[in-house]
């Protein structure tokens, strides 16, 4: 880990100084937040000597901290739940002017701090004042601010999400619609189980919102799907990430696209994606399929299905087939390795 950090923090200026060493300016990928800021904080030192893609800084770093996008969907009337921000350390607030139960957040993604606070999931679920009170302490471990936001009812197999890459010109390249089907932890972990979709709303209000924020680059807008149908922005993130993966298997390869561009060569005909094409991270799938009731024999037919995998390939199947079964054989009895969801 040691190493690891040292790394991270020689990385602007490796960057310049590995891509002056080759014949022409590479093209450069980023798909983690604290990649996406540092392109973007440092584009102007970065520009000369790699080619990248990545929209305007003042739209990153309001689109990257959750209480700049608040004030951002405030300023342009983006479709987003009712939310508050707090900072953790300041003691519970006597009212949350909020509907509850509300999802409480970090501002920023930074697993390292919020790990401790809410394992794996990625917020916690708190059903009244009361447990905000009671969980107070835990969250005063949390060293940053923190969102409260009204929840939207619905499992994780309600959020929907829109991919885009948005050319110089302001066109959209390239586009694809997807669905989570799970996730582990099984509320508000991180995606184990996608599926591709031909979702016409979701398509519209995405383009809508690209146009309405000025957007060039990549980008994945989260939707989730209330009970009445309408559709919630939770987040938008303008990197490269996982789902490009599972656009590509459907025929929509953003990434290539992007490096098209950026390489002066030509895009080639884009397709429409095609919908119900599946991906899935086998170790962490099993264990929320698992949690889930979903069978084992189910769910490895599922798995070996999926047209997209993470680590996993079609020649050496056998990982897949013992890991699975791994999370379905009890550790103990009245005890599974799979782990239940995190109390909030």
């Amino acid at each position: 880990m040691g190493r690891r950090r040292r790394a991270r923090g020689c990385t602007p200026a490796l960057l310049p100084r590995f891509a002056r060493a080759q014949r022409q300016p590479p093209v450069l990928f980023y798909e983690e937040d604290r990649e996406l800021l540092l392109v973007s904080r440092r584009r102007a030192e970065l520009a000369p000597a790699l080619r990248f893609v990545i929209p305007d800084a003042e739209l990153v770093e309001d689109l990257v901290d959750k209480a700049r996008f608040q004030a951002l969907a405030l300023r342009t009337d983006l479709p987003v739940p009712p939310a508050l921000r707090f900072g953790a350390r300041e003691g519970a607030p006597a009212a949350v002017p909020l509907r509850f139960p509300i999802v409480v957040k970090p501002l920023t993604r930074r697993t390292d701090q919020w790990e401790p606070v809410g394992g794996g999931a990625k917020a916690l679920i708190v059903e009244s004042h009361a447990a905000l009170r009671a969980l107070w302490p835990r969250l005063a471990g949390f060293a940053g601010d923190l969102l409260a936001q009204e929840l939207i009812p619905g499992g994780e197999d309600r959020i929907e999400s829109y991919h885009v890459y948005v050319d110089a010109a302001g066109a959209v390249a390239g586009e694809f619609t997807g669905r989570k089907l799970r996730t582990h932890p099984v509320r508000y972990g991180h995606s184990t189980a996608l599926v591709t979709t031909d979702a016409p709303d979701v398509a519209a209000l995405g383009r809508e919102l690209v146009a309405r924020l000025g957007l060039r680059g990549v980008a994945k807008f989260d939707f989730k799907r209330g009970p009445d149908g309408r559709l919630y922005l939770l987040e938008i993130n303008p990197r490269f990430n996982l789902w490009h993966h599972l656009g590509s298997a459907a025929g929509v390869n953003l990434p290539a696209l992007v490096y098209a561009d950026l390489a002066g060569l030509p895009r080639g005909p884009v397709p429409r994606a095609r919908a119900g094409v599946r991906w899935c991270k086998a170790w962490r799938d099993a264990a929320a399929a698992r949690e889930m009731r979903v069978p084992l024999h189910s769910w490895l037919a599922w798995a070996l299905g999926a047209e997209a995998k993470r680590l996993v390939a079609w020649d050496d199947p056998l990982p897949l087939l013992l890991g699975g079964l791994l999370h379905w054989v009890p550790t103990r009895p009245g005890r599974a390795i799979a782990t239940a969801e995190r109390p909030s």
